[in-house]
């Protein structure tokens, strides 16, 4: 198995764009309606919008390989790119996102790896994240590699509010 983990760039867009448009709407298409799925992937991943995050000074995308092919990425927010105030001893996993044909084979791993080592070059004291109340493969994966539920908060899609739940895993 070849790993090999990169920063992505704004050469990178359009594969980011891919990934994240595929990797959402595989994960999220059965449990919510085609137009709030249609909504959200317009707002939250058209050119300038990734764009603009790109080119943020607080966040980073790190891609994810796996035999020479991208299978995932992870983005990264600490300092006021965080979607939600947690400090300045804080790093937030705002996306990790493994294509449907990658999955299960300990790539979070390699990413939640990578986010610790940003975290702990940061010298910031927690990584948190927030997940889907409804996403329980992923729930079960963030509490095997160490966190804990700290808290909750609204997520729109389109038009529905959901839940995410906060979870929180303090570094040593």
């Amino acid at each position: 198995m070849a790993v090999k983990i990169e920063k992505c760039s704004r050469e990178d867009l359009q594969t980011l764009q891919e990934i994240s448009i595929e990797t959402f709407n595989d994960t999220f298409k059965d449990q919510n309606s085609a137009e709030n799925m249609k909504a959200y992937l317009e707002r939250a991943f058209n050119s300038n919008q990734l764009e603009k995050e790109l080119s943020n000074l607080s966040s980073d995308f790190i891609f994810i390989w796996f035999n020479e092919e991208v299978a995932g990425y992870l983005k990264m927010n600490w300092n006021e790119a965080q979607s939600e105030q947690m400090g300045g001893e804080s790093l937030e996993i705002e996306r990790i996102y493994i294509r449907h044909q990658f999955q299960r084979k300990g790539l979070g791993k390699y990413l939640i790896n990578k986010a610790m080592e940003m975290a702990a070059r940061q010298n910031k004291k927690k990584i948190w994240l927030g997940v889907w109340e409804k996403n329980e493969n992923a729930m079960d994966f963030y509490k095997k590699m160490g966190f804990v539920q700290t808290g909750a908060h609204s997520f729109f899609m389109g038009d529905e509010e959901q839940i995410d739940f906060i979870l929180t895993k303090t570094l040593l």
